[in-house]
């Protein structure tokens, strides 16, 4: 009886050896470097997109309740009288100081609450401030500053109230609303990236 014999097996594989040459050669990576950088344009447009989307709606009110005019004070409409006739302030600031200006803006009713009164901050990406809440409107402007990302003001509610804020440069205004418990009302102008504020 013969012994067929089979050809030697490569460690850790079960099968028999190939005895048909060597393996083939690697495949580059160029398609790897396309594929990715595909795939980087992609995720390039993907960003710009959300860098829009984020940048075009931080100028709404993060207050979901409205609170009663009654239960506020009931100077909503005075606030809108206030915010409407001041429209053209920028102008006038522009025209005292010779440079664009940005105004910042908060209206309304808001009582001091357990944690003390209305807490507004306003400024740019690069330089925030502290704004004092007096008479039921406060005001502030700062020189237009070419290279900041956005300017914006918010302004938080201590428990209860009914406010308005907003941001001006140049003619372009955002503004929002906040009404009771400890909702704060933000408004906020972003630069373009071809230039202007929305």
């Amino acid at each position: 009886m013969s012994q067929q014999q089979y050809p030697p097996q490569r460690p850790g594989w079960g099968g028999p050896q190939q005895p048909f040459g060597p393996p083939p050669p690697k495949k580059g990576g160029a398609g790897k470097v396309i594929g990715l950088g595909c795939l980087g344009l992609v995720g390039l447009f993907v960003l710009i997109a959300l860098i829009g989307a984020v940048a075009g709606g931080g100028s709404g009110s993060n207050g979901s309740k409205r609170a009663d005019d009654t239960k506020a004070g009931g100077s909503t409409s005075k606030g809108h009288e206030t915010a409407d006739a001041s429209e053209g302030s920028d102008e006038k600031a522009e025209k005292k100081t010779g440079k664009k200006v940005v105004i910042f803006k908060v209206w309304g009713t808001a009582p001091a609450g357990a944690l003390g009164p209305l807490n507004i901050t306003y400024g740019s990406d690069s330089d925030n401030r502290d704004g004092a809440f007096e008479n039921g409107k406060f005001e502030a402007t700062l020189p237009l500053d070419d290279d900041a990302m956005y300017f914006n003001v918010t302004a938080q509610l201590q428990g209860s109230g009914d406010i308005h804020c907003s941001v001006t440069v140049g003619g372009k205004s955002k503004k929002a609303h906040a009404a009771g418990d400890y909702n704060i009302c933000m408004a906020q102008l972003s630069s373009g990236l071809l230039g202007g504020w929305h």
